[in-house]
């Protein structure tokens, strides 16, 4: 208990380094959390994923400073079991999901986690993309049988959703990933769903969807979720999730939610686009699943795993993860092109071995 934490400095990245700190054993502090600001230090949904953080796992200790600007983190034991936990308004239960996604497999014991909040936010993302878009990554590194039940949909700014997200699959190592060729198509699903409003909303938005996707001459079925009374959560809002699915079994989404004032036949429309945008700049898996997949091909065994991705993907959030990975795992991440708009990951697994499964 008593080894140096790693320091890292601001806000940004906040889930993924106590995701990565808690999988490696390593702790971490984390300083000058928006000290600039107006209103310095952690935010409420920031305070709560600790405390979620803290209910996943055993013996965390967790040290905040006064102003809220400084966190230290001594990760402990991943738990799992059976977990309520009421998210704040600020973001949407996604937020908490996708680290909790990264941990869950492995604990001591299957996770149950039921999330109170908004189910659908333009800041993160949904729970039907989580479903259709990130589940099947999690399937090629041997984890499955989860699920994520939309008990209640919530929509911003008031929330009142509800979801059960189960994973019962417990596994020592994820497996060696090689997936070298970007997958062709075959078939295009998707969810478009409403809150509170009308329920031609929703047939305008798959309408609208439809017509733009209608050229690829893939199989392309949308699906409605016109939720009512008590499971309608608290406000009026609309929205759609598409996803490409691929015969190889990897997904690539694209989600859109109705903000004030904008016609759904325009939704329709914006997010089929950007489907086709990220089916066009290549790679086996999309944005929202990247962190995912490089994490899991960080865990895996001591083999050389292999991933076309997308250049779009690289940004500064890629840069930093990679940086994250060398200085908790002391492990890199070689790339090289593979095609005019992909490039090859290649990673050598750290052959981890949860601290919950060394102790059992």
């Amino acid at each position: 208990m008593s080894s140096k934490p790693i320091t890292f400095t601001n806000s940004e990245d906040f889930r993924i380094r106590l995701v990565l700190a808690t999988l490696s054993g390593k702790p971490v502090r984390i300083s000058g959390i928006r000290s600039d600001d107006v209103d310095p230090g952690l935010r409420d949904y920031e305070v709560s994923f600790l405390r979620l953080l803290e209910a996943i796992t055993n013996g965390s200790a967790i040290e905040i400073s006064y102003t809220g600007t400084t966190v230290i983190y001594r990760p402990g034991v991943i738990i799992g079991g059976t977990v309520r936990h009421k998210c704040p308004l600020s973001r949407g239960v996604g937020y908490f999901i996708e680290p909790v996604l990264l941990l869950a497999p492995f604990g001591k014991k299957p996770l149950t986690l039921t999330l109170e909040g908004v189910t659908s936010s333009s800041k993160d993302t949904g729970v039907d993309t989580i479903r259709t878009a990130v589940f099947p990554v999690m399937e090629k590194f041997g984890i499955d049988r989860q699920e994520l039940r939309i008990v209640k949909r919530g929509a911003e700014p008031q929330g009142g959703g509800e979801v059960v997200l189960s994973l019962p699959r417990l596994i020592l190592q994820p497996n060696t990933l090689h997936a070298t060729e970007t997958p062709q198509v075959t078939k295009i699903r998707g969810i478009a769903y409403s809150t509170r409003v009308s329920p031609a909303s929703v047939n305008r938005i798959i309408e609208a969807a439809r017509a733009v996707l209608k050229p690829t001459a893939s199989e392309t079925f949308i699906y409605s979720d016109v939720a009512r009374g008590e499971e309608s959560g608290k406000s009026p809002g609309f929205g759609i999730t598409i996803v490409a699915e691929t015969k190889p079994g990897w997904a690539i989404s694209a989600e859109g939610v109705g903000a004030a004032g904008v016609v759904p036949e325009d939704l329709g429309r914006q997010v089929a686009c950007q489907l086709l945008q990220n089916i066009a700049s290549g790679g086996v898996v999309g944005r929202n699943q990247l962190e995912l997949a490089l994490v899991f091909m960080v865990l895996g065994k001591e083999d050389i795993g292999r991933m076309v991705i997308s250049k779009d993907c690289v940004d500064k959030k890629f840069v930093r993860l990679l940086r994250y990975f060398k200085a908790l795992f002391n492990l890199e991440i070689a790339s090289k092109d593979h095609s005019e708009t992909e490039l090859m990951l290649t990673v050598k697994g750290s052959g981890f071995v949860s601290s919950s499964k060394r102790i059992a």
